[in-house]
């Protein structure tokens, strides 16, 4: 078979995603493992076969068989994937997980386990396993040994165990496999200390941790809350933001992958393997909501942390947070682009590290006490040492909050008097109000009262166009912004004030098409990047919240069905949807998670 007959690589949506708290590894339907960074989220990548299908290495794992075809599926209530192939001669599965035994386990060893069974009938497969380490920038050095293979590099060390006959071919390891019914074989690759001796795994075990993995994640899930009407999607995104904490810092990745592509060939393409800051308010609610208070407190710890670190990071510019952080809670500090890898469909550039971390966003002040608030109210509340850390923030703000900013979409044009940035500064300060009156807590709610309400009348009197009846995307503009649908969801006006509705209709007029929202209008309001982008799956979810508050269910429910209908085979969402339905954008991405288990439930409550 020549190059030009091999069939294309896996589109962004046929993965399923594996994890153990501590990293992820994305499954394709074709059995190939694409994705995956050892150690933590956020390090350098052993596979991007995704990011490039020649150079980024894999682990790949299928019939050698013609015709076949393939099915992918969760196990229920589990985040272990099970991939079955299915051909004339018989069937195949292939059960992918990362083994998890308890919750925060100080003797963790992160590994992947591949269990290979023949269903029944007779099938030949082959194992390629094709380690490139360091973002494809490094070639490792193999060394079989027996009932394994010891693979090394300069940054890291792996240890592939095998009950298959494997052989190393170059820079990869090989098997064939022929399995006939009740056969099975087995491939675990863990990830080794620098100076720990690598001792293959016999197999005997394997059983042991697939049941233990199994029970963990089914135990876990059990503990939602949630008994509503879309329980499957809601657990499924659950299970995934699950898998999106980082156990041991407490911390919550937007997503797993870097540089997945907004537009097919175009240059919007980020890395998401941080924390963000925005990301608190709408983690906090969605976990509180469906009762996991162990992951809500992890995150607010994490987020306390940040807030006493506010000397050695801070800049009277800039202020007290940043945007995002890393795992560990440091300030990403460069963006630098891959120019060796092809990208995602051909989609350059790839980039490791975010630029955004730089920028000023006033949004984010809003979001991280709006957490703190639901974390008072519906969880046992944050310390005294935290409260007084969180009022520095808001005198912070009280000096700064009129200043122009990027936007809580990132904007890397100039900065702008952004409206959604004020909403957020206004629910900074109320929430905060709130709070110390909740709590008796210390903090002088005279003059936060009189920042907040001229907050209110600037973004009434600055960001309202009379003639259009809307509020704009920012002072001056005439255009309009997917995050005004979070005007009566943060409660800065209430869902039938007139001009909360006819702000709607022109975003239903601008930026909806059929059920699917984008964030703006990139040709009419540029923000400083090349190219157009898919509608924002982020926003679709804040429309059906938007119209279940405003009263109009039954249009609530159909735009969240159909939303349903765009998640990938095991139910997960990347961060935006093309012109042709397909998923685009870093992948599975939290944010929209967060905003499916939310505009469920809310809309849940409301119907009969």
């Amino acid at each position: 078979m020549t190059d030009d007959a091999l069939p294309p690589p896996p589109t962004i949506a046929e993965h399923g995603m594996i994890g153990d708290l501590r990293t992820a590894a994305l499954v394709a339907t074709d059995g190939s493992i694409d994705w995956f960074c050892a150690g933590r989220f956020d390090s350098p990548s052993v596979f991007a076969r995704i990011l490039d299908a020649e150079r980024g290495g894999s682990w790949d794992l299928a019939p050698v068989d013609g015709g076949i075809r393939t099915h992918q599926a969760y196990l229920p209530d589990s985040n272990i994937l099970n991939t079955r192939f299915l051909a004339d001669q018989g069937m195949v599965e292939v059960h992918d997980f990362m083994p998890v035994v308890k919750a925060h386990d100080d003797e963790h060893r992160q590994r992947i386990v591949r269990r290979v069974q023949c269903v029944r009938g007779d099938l030949r497969l082959r194992m390629r396993l094709a380690v490139r380490p360091d973002y494809a920038r490094e070639r490792p050095t193999l060394h079989q040994v027996d009932g394994g293979v010891l693979i090394e590099s300069a940054s890291i060390r792996l240890g592939l165990s095998t009950t298959a006959e494997v052989r190393v071919e170059g820079d990869d390891v090989v098997a064939d496999l022929h399995l006939t019914g009740g056969d099975r074989a087995l491939f675990e690759l863990e990830v080794l200390d620098p100076d720990e001796e690598f001792v293959p795994s016999s197999g005997s075990g394997a059983d042991a941790l697939f049941d233990a993995t199994n029970a963990f994640w089914q135990g876990w899930i059990a503990q939602s809350t949630y008994r509503g009407r879309w329980r499957e999607a809601v657990e499924r995104s659950a299970l995934t933001l699950k898998m999106l904490c980082h156990e041991p810092s407490g911390g919550i990745v937007a997503s797993v992958t870097t540089s997945l592509p907004e537009q097919i060939g175009g240059s919007r393409n980020w890395d998401y393997r941080y924390v963000w800051v925005r990301d608190a308010g709408f983690s906090l609610y969605a976990l509180l909501r469906l009762g996991f208070l162990d992951e809500a407190g992890a995150f607010i710890r994490w987020l306390s942390e940040r807030l006493g670190e506010q000397d050695a990071s801070s800049s009277e510019e800039l202020g007290p947070l940043r945007v995002l952080y890393d795992l560990d809670g440091r300030i990403p500090d460069t963006e630098i682009e891959l120019d060796h890898l092809d990208g995602y469909a051909g989609s350059k550039p790839v980039r490791v590290g975010n630029a955004a971390s730089g920028q000023l966003q006033l949004d984010i002040y809003g979001d991280l006490i709006d957490s703190v608030y639901l974390f008072n109210k519906y969880g046992p509340g944050i310390s005294y040492d935290a409260w007084r850390d969180l009022t520095r923030l808001v005198d912070w703000l009280m000096r700064h909050w009129d200043a122009p900013d990027a936007g809580m979409w990132e904007s890397r044009d100039e900065p702008r008097k952004h409206t959604t940035s004020r909403i957020m500064e206004w629910v900074a300060i109320e929430r905060a109000i709130r709070v110390a009156r909740q709590r008796g807590l210390p903090g002088d709610i005279t003059a936060w009262s009189r920042v907040r309400d001229e907050i209110y009348a600037s973004v009434m009197e600055r960001s309202w166009d009379a003639e259009r009846q809307t509020f704009t995307q920012y002072e001056g503009s005439d255009e309009v912004d997917a995050g005004l649908l979070l005007l009566p969801q943060v409660k800065f006006l209430a869902p039938l004030d007139p001009r909360f509705l006819s702000t709607l209709k022109v975003i239903e007029e601008r930026l909806v098409t059929d059920t699917l929202v984008f964030r703006y209008d990139v040709e009419a309001a540029p923000d400083g990047v090349e190219g157009a982008e898919g509608t924002f799956s982020l926003c679709s979810f804040w429309y059906v919240e938007a119209l279940t508050r405003v009263g109009r269910l039954a249009d609530a429910r159909l735009a969240l069905e159909k939303m349903m209908t765009y998640a990938n085979h095991v139910g997960l969402f990347a961060e935006q949807i093309g012109l042709n339905g397909e998923q685009l954008g870093n992948f599975p991405q939290a944010f929209t998670h967060l905003a499916l288990i939310s505009a469920a439930h809310n809309l849940d409550r409301q119907l009969p």
